[in-house]
């Protein structure tokens, strides 16, 4: 079966985030998925199947494929960089029409739905994928945090995705953070999420990093993380005033993530490139 690797939230190879894609002819078992997951070694590996027409029972009239996500070590709830590394594969492959949406029905994330920004995707337009909002509620700062995170915090929030967001003082600090990985772990957390507003001059309006110890292997952190942006861009749409922006997250790889917040869905766009394409033997 056909596997790819592909750089999700930017136009160029080795940037944004990298992702597995499996396209698999049919079902398949969830620990063989891990397992292959395991081997790929990227922050998430989706899979990717279509639904037949038919009377399999595996027919959907909303949905066009079945999509699920698999750290190294754990299957998640949702995937921003690795869902749009999916639809850029079915597209560039010609698995899915380049002129109609791509509807992925997922277990814990209902219908997601991926569409061809006008212009044409493949000619250097970007894919738009509807996600729900997970705006963060208002908490305390757990004790130890700013301590474990190396840099003194102001607002804090949690989500429903179990993700501690925080806002420090401005983009300098969110870049030059070296945070205890170990300690950041420790917390009842799926991610740490430390955020602020970009600094003058800049082509977007907020800059997040994405420190997951739980879920991530080697540093913790993950390089573009579209699903964080589904908290941060009704926070930041609320403090900024407008429901259309741009989040830069600034690890070493870096990418652009463009978000519209449309009631309680968020639009996250963004680009891909394909650095590898073959042939899954197993």
């Amino acid at each position: 079966m056909r596997i790819l690797v592909v750089d999700a939230f930017t136009d160029s190879p080795f940037g944004g985030n990298p992702a597995g894609v499996c396209v698999l002819p049919g079902p398949a078992d969830p620990a063989w998925m891990q397992q292959v997951a395991a081997e790929v070694r990227h922050s998430e590996t989706a899979f990717v199947r279509p639904l037949a027409d038919g009377p399999d029972a595996e027919a959907d009239p909303d949905a066009d494929f079945e999509l699920r996500w698999f750290t190294p070590v754990t299957e998640v709830a949702l995937c921003g960089h690795a869902t749009l590394a999916a639809a850029h594969a079915l597209y560039e492959t010609g698995l899915a029409p380049s002129e109609r949406p791509i509807r992925f029905r997922t277990l814990h994330s209902g219908v997601l739905t991926v569409t061809n920004t006008p212009g044409g995707y493949l000619e250097g337009g970007h894919l738009e994928m509807d996600f729900p909002a997970v705006p963060p509620e208002e908490t305390s700062a757990p004790e130890g945090l700013a301590e474990a995170l190396g840099a003194p915090i102001g607002w804090t929030g949690r989500n429903a995705q179990n993700d501690l967001v925080v806002e420090v003082g401005d983009e300098a600090t969110v870049r030059k953070l070296t945070p205890d990985i170990r300690a950041l772990g420790e917390f009842d957390a799926r991610g740490v999420v430390p955020t602020a507003a970009a600094g003058p001059g800049k082509n977007y309006d907020f800059v997040s990093r994405f420190f997951g110890a739980r879920i991530l292997e080697g540093d913790g952190e993950d390089p573009v993380t579209g699903s964080a942006h589904c908290a941060l861009a009704p926070y930041w749409a609320a403090k900024l005033g407008r429901d259309e922006l741009t989040g830069y997250q600034a690890s070493e790889r870096g990418g652009l993530v463009r978000t519209v917040l449309r009631g309680d869905r968020v639009v996250l766009s963004g680009q891909a490139v394909t650095v590898l394409d073959g042939e899954l033997r197993v």
